[in-house]
């Protein structure tokens, strides 16, 4: 299946297209980059043809971002060429790309808060004039967004808009500069299922234009499978397969990805092309049982001091994972810190079991509760304590970590070493710090101490952001035992896939509130996306306890 990258290597040429016009053909020939003895793109082969959507696949750290950074001129590669329409290129910085017509649009806002969509617009070329006739650019710019989907107030600011208008912005500063290639650095991430649509389908018309060739990165097999034209996978800094979309499946993705037969079985649990909700059998509990966890009219204050929560209200029954969904900032963190203490509470009843919770320690063993943090490093983990020591902190003065008010250090490492071996932890020994593991080690070792013993409920908070295809397969498995061994599990998510694929019921969080609740089974992700936006009539009405 895997087809080695080779000088003389073409990627399969995408028939059916329109002739190229301002689109470019890019090409790299054994591309190299170390950083000192590391090597994290090495001999690195690809072709891209003119006016159409390549997708670059591979876990992080396969050398994805490196590879875009050496084409963008960002960084520079110590061997091997680039070449733009079949003419070898020295990409030695930005300015010498962007005069290529190469343009990027980060997966992070690069926007000036202070400043309107119009000068942030102006602001992406080159240069500004010192003196602007506003009249005549203002013209210029109605009638440039007037031929794409995206309408935006030019009069608004950045601090203005919401997740989504903020990324259409950021690719309408790269539109605007007509580019002939396109780089996408995970351009969805903060957006709901209408509004990727539709960027991506405005993308990939502009690509088949003729206008523009399109290279995009994602970690979606959903956006690959509908959107792009090819695909390169990259693994460990090696392009190791590259075809049509139309010649292949998630599932040989996968296997490329993971160069691992059995990868072959994880996209049809992590995300669905497209999605059916219907999951084995085997996969779910018995049936819901008692409540877990019981929400009553929760409200909390924002850091702002303005209502972040209004009155939230929800329900989990033991042997169930109830998924939250919604786009980033629309109250999900303040639930969460609400929740397990972290946060002040307004008003409203949080219980566990039938017992009032507050979140303290002491409920927190007694009640059985645990929670996986949104960046475990800054919300779990002590920097510079060990892997044992963290491993430690919820029960270090229990025994058999403590005996008669005496630590037992012994214990505490003996134990970490067990865990460390069962859940695969990649660290120099227990007694590294946990700040020098990577984030997906952070994340497993958190995981072999929140799960440890009995659980009545989690509360999990984008429990696999940012993390590779291994660990993000790991985790999801992680959370089906739980639910499978009678927890309650809150599962808070940005990732909707993520949501269709574990949760039993999904409802949705929208400016603070509660505003929809569906079985997962029976759930829509475009009707999901309505809610999320906001835009759905009568999305402002609270369901009935989000209760099954």
């Amino acid at each position: 299946m895997t087809q080695p990258a080779h000088p003389d290597h073409r990627a399969a040429q995408i028939g059916g297209l329109p002739p190229a016009t301002g689109a470019l053909t890019l090409e790299t020939w054994n591309l190299t980059k170390r950083f000192g003895s590391f090597t994290a793109m090495d001999k690195v082969s690809m072709r891209v043809e003119p006016g159409t959507v390549h997708a670059l696949l591979g876990e992080n750290g396969a050398g994805k971002s490196t590879l875009v950074k050496c084409v963008a001129g960002f960084q520079r590669a110590e061997e091997g060429s680039i070449l733009i329409d079949g003419r070898e290129q020295d990409i030695a910085n930005p300015v010498i790309a962007r005069a290529l017509g190469l343009g990027m649009v980060y997966q992070h806002f690069t926007l000036a808060p202070g400043m309107t969509v119009a000068e942030n617009l102006l602001l992406a070329g080159d240069s500004v004039p010192l003196l602007i006739d506003w009249r005549a650019k203002r013209a210029e710019l109605q009638a440039f967004l007037a031929g794409t989907p995206f309408s935006l107030d030019l009069d608004a600011r950045p601090s203005e808009l919401a997740a989504g208008e903020k990324q259409k912005l950021e690719l309408l500063k790269q539109l605007y500069l007509k580019p002939r290639l396109l780089i996408l650095d995970e351009p969805t991430s903060v957006l709901t299922p209408q509004e990727a649509d539709e960027v991506l389908g405005h993308v990939r018309a502009f690509a088949r234009s003729g206008q523009c060739t399109v290279i995009i990165i994602t970690h979606k097999f959903r956006e690959v499978m509908a959107y792009a034209d090819a695909v390169t996978v990259l693994r460990r800094g090696k392009a190791v397969h590259h075809c049509r979309v139309a010649d292949t499946t998630p599932a040989l993705l996968a296997q490329a990805m993971m160069g691992d037969a059995s990868a072959a079985l994880v996209p049809s649990e992590i995300e669905r092309v497209p999605a059916p909700h219907a999951r084995d059998a085997r996969d779910r509990p018995p049936g819901p049982g008692r409540v877990a966890l019981q929400v009553e009219r929760l409200s909390a204050l924002g850091d702002r001091g303005t209502l972040a929560l209004h009155e939230v209200s929800l329900t989990v029954k033991a042997g169930e994972i109830l998924g939250v969904a919604g786009v980033s900032g629309n109250g999900q963190r303040e639930l969460v810190e609400a929740l397990v203490g972290q946060r002040p509470r307004l008003s409203g009843l949080v219980q566990v079991m039938g017992e009032p919770y507050a979140g303290s320690r002491q409920q927190n063993h007694r009640l059985k509760v645990r929670s996986l943090p949104e960046e475990p490093l800054r919300n779990a983990c002590v920097g510079d304590l060990s892997v044992a020591e963290n491993m430690a902190l919820r029960d270090f003065d229990q025994p058999p970590l403590s005996r008669g008010g005496l630590l037992r250090f012994s214990a505490w490492r003996s134990r970490a070493r067990d865990w460390i071996a069962e859940y695969g932890v990649k660290t120099q020994g227990e007694g590294a710090p946990i700040r020098s593991l990577s984030g997906g080690n952070v994340q497993r070792a958190v995981l072999a101490r929140e799960l440890a013993g009995d659980i009545n409920v989690l509360i999990a908070a984008n429990p696999v952001f940012g993390l590779d295809f291994a660990a993000v397969s790991e985790i999801h498995g992680r959370l089906r035992q739980v639910r499978q061994h009678g927890a309650g599990v809150l599962l808070i998510s940005e990732d909707l896939d993520e949501l269709l694929a574990l949760a039993d019921r999904i409802v949705v969080m929208s400016e603070g509130r509660l505003v929809f609740e569906t079985s997962a089974a029976l759930a829509d992700r475009h009707e999901l996306g309505a809610h999320m936006g906001g835009g759905h009539a009568g999305a402002a009405a609270q369901p009935e306890k989000a209760a099954a």
